[in-house]
């Protein structure tokens, strides 16, 4: 018989009694003060807040190219939830929006801003925002992280929350504070300049003031009626992170913004201007002390556009039949091109315009960047289906190249524009170059294909009957979708694509080409020994001496033409076959100087023109191309089968996905053949 489970306990043992105590903590003001005294931070602006939890994450160099100014801000990767809305690739935006948040922690102007994220659709601009949100949601139960409000004392001994989270500091009178705010910046702990402008908002005002009535203006009195509480962010209980998204414009009304009257109430208080007769329960209001998101903020109708004006220009609020009200929080919008064009070209918003400080978000231009996005949906951990090596890179590829434009020189190809920003070399360009290529792109990454279309095509393509997906079969999904892809605005470009296409497909065949050879060639034993006899040739004809031949044991000049056979395979023309040489003579030199044994792995360039060399002397003993006819003979299968076998277990195909590659290369091989003899 089981053992039988106590499904209670189970639940109870993983709840963490005194955690929850200490997140929902509540004290005396005279508590909160001594706390500010010891930890100045719990007194941040929301805008300090968000700075420190980014840096908190730590930083590293920008592996971008020409990203020298620019650092990689290791709080974009996601690393609380495992990278599960990791951005990639946006490494410069994402400095100039911690540059942003930094100017406005220390009160440099940006903070009276609209932060405007714009870019195509799909571009991450959400995903940036809602790790932000999240982020201080986590930020807040942080010990880093923490923050407080109060709560009033009413008339039946009941306590109410402050409706809008504010710092306990307010309720200290203005000819106050700047003695209690010097005494705590004397502590040295503080890393912002303290300062605290703002004011009560109308309802705790109508308590401060009732209880200042009630003790005749005894301060210390009103604060036993102030309990103060420890403040924790979460945006489904709309606490201290409020998320706007217009709907209809003839519907839209500014109480979603700034809060509304509760009719309920006003029998009980007897007048629509008391504020305990109000829901302070907008979007601004829910948000003070943490941020609020505007979806699509472009829409929104001019009208709302005014309270966005006052809220961070002057950061306050107008509530119906209230004064204004002091708002700590920052404030995110995030538009796509269309309704950025149309703002442009609306004169009545300049003032608009004037107050937001707008941060580019395109798509990634970079190849390794934009295959990861779709490594994290499809990691092979996580599918049933084999995905063919080389198909998230293919769709990758193609999806960059549409997003790029053409070189203005024209001895470069697009395609090689796409390996130079991915940090591949190409003979005669240096960083510089590549950084005159990105400059003369200013467009480059706002238009183009989004990476949600590429996921619905390789979607489609998992859900096929085959048991596996290939390139070809996500490239013929993505062919096939361009005839209804609601946002190619022309059929030049949908002929643009197609071509590119055709571009993948050669950089592809270029790919698998490469793979067979390195797997037919593998043969280690022999590789070593085409390099030492290439070594001790390359030695005697630098030196100017003989070479001893192994079969005959007499002494021969250098062979010539096995040296320029393996150098032409890396294009070292014969004017460059001198230098090439040298540098590999000085480089096994220096290796011997710390008593270091040569090795061709380490040399990229000698080790592919030694596979490939390998592979053409052994090409026509493995008959790959047999392959393509009806019968193949026993001792080739077996050879081939050596090859499939690399493939699997060195390269991560499966047995049908390998038997397809090597067709594919047969039947390249073939067509080269029939091309030859013609």
């Amino acid at each position: 018989m089981n053992e039988h489970i106590n499904l209670f306990e189970l639940i109870s043992k993983n709840l963490e009694t005194e955690r929850y105590r200490e997140l929902n903590w509540t004290g005396s003001f005279n508590d909160y003060l001594q706390i500010a005294y010891e930890n100045p931070a719990v007194l941040r602006t929301a805008f300090q807040r968000v700075h420190d939890m980014i840096v908190s994450q730590g930083s590293e160099s920008s592996g971008q190219l020409n990203s020298r100014d620019c650092v990689h801000w290791n709080f974009f990767d996601d690393p609380e939830q495992g990278g599960k809305n990791a951005v990639f690739g946006l490494d410069q935006p994402l400095h100039q929006l911690v540059s942003f948040f930094k100017s406005a922690a220390h009160g440099l102007g940006t903070e009276r801003r609209v932060l405007l994220l714009h870019g195509p659709v799909g571009s991450a601009k959400s995903t940036i925002v809602q790790l932000l949100k999240k982020g201080l949601e986590r930020y807040s139960r942080t010990p880093e992280g923490i923050l407080y409000t109060f709560q009033w004392e009413d008339e039946n001994g009941d306590w109410v929350n402050s409706p809008m989270n504010e710092d306990p500091l307010y309720l200290v009178p203005d000819e106050s504070r700047p003695e209690l705010l010097a005494n705590i910046q004397s502590t040295g702990k503080a890393n912002y300049p303290l300062s605290f402008t703002g004011s009560l908002c109308p309802f705790s005002r109508w308590y401060y003031n009732h209880y200042m009535q009630k003790y005749d203006g005894d301060w210390h009195k009103v604060m036993n009626h102030v309990r103060v509480r420890r403040l924790i962010m979460n945006e489904e209980d709309r606490i201290g992170i409020g998320t706007f998204q217009p709907k209809d414009e003839k519907n839209q009304d500014s109480t979603e913004l700034t809060g509304d009257i509760n009719y309920r109430k006003i029998a009980e208080y007897g007048s629509e201007s008391d504020p305990r007769a109000f829901n302070f329960d907008g979007e601004f209001n829910v948000a003070n002390r943490g941020i609020i998101e505007f979806i699509e903020v472009l829409k929104l109708d001019v009208a709302f556009l005014y309270d966005l004006l006052g809220a961070s220009q002057e950061h306050r609020i107008k509530p119906k039949r209230f004064a204004q009200t002091c708002i700590d929080e920052v404030i995110i919008g995030h538009t796509n091109e269309p309704e950025y064009r149309k703002l442009q070209n609306n004169e009545l918003m300049e003032a608009f315009r004037d107050r937001t400080m707008k941060i580019d978000i395109p798509y990634n231009t970079t190849l390794q960047d934009e295959v990861r996005i779709y490594r994290k949906d499809y990691c092979r951990d996580s599918m049933t289906k084999h995905i063919a090596p080389h198909t998230l890179e293919v769709c990758a590829m193609w999806a960059v190249l549409t997003r790029l434009e053409e070189p203005k020189n024209a001895q470069i190809s697009i395609a090689q524009k796409m390996r130079l920003y991915d940090g591949k070399n190409l003979s005669g360009f240096t960083e510089e170059n590549v950084k005159e290529l990105r400059d003369e792109s200013v467009r480059e990454g706002l238009e183009g294909i989004s990476p949600r279309y590429i996921q619905d095509k390789i979607s489609n393509a998992l859900v096929s009957d085959y048991n596996y997906v290939n390139p070809f079969m996500v490239l013929n999904e993505i062919d096939e979708g361009l005839k209804n892809h609601s946002l190619i605005s022309s059929e030049e470009i949908r002929s643009q694509y197609r071509e590119l296409l055709s571009v993948v497909k050669a950089e592809y065949e270029d790919i698998v080409k490469n793979e067979v050879q390195r797997a037919i060639s593998a043969d280690e034993e022999a590789i070593q020994k085409l390099c030492s006899n290439y070594i001790d040739n390359v030695k005697a004809y630098t030196q100017r001496e003989k070479v001893r031949n192994p079969y005959t044991g007499q002494f021969e000049d250098p062979d010539e033409r096995l040296l320029r056979a393996i150098e032409d395979k890396i294009e070292i023309p014969e004017s460059r076959k001198d230098d090439f040489r040298r540098e590999i003579m000085n480089y096994i030199g220096a290796l011997a100087v710390d008593n270091k044994q040569f090795d061709y792995t380490t040399n990229a360039r000698l080790q592919k023109a030694l596979e490939m060399k390998l592979f053409e002397d052994k090409k026509d003993t493995i008959k790959l191309t047999s392959l393509v006819s009806d019968v193949v003979d026993r001792d080739s299968q077996a050879k081939i089968d050596v090859v499939k076998a690399r493939l699997i277990e060195q390269y991560g195909y499966n047995e049908d996905s390998a038997t397809d590659v090597l067709n594919y290369v047969a039947s390249i091989f073939a067509r080269g053949d029939l091309k030859g003899s013609e």
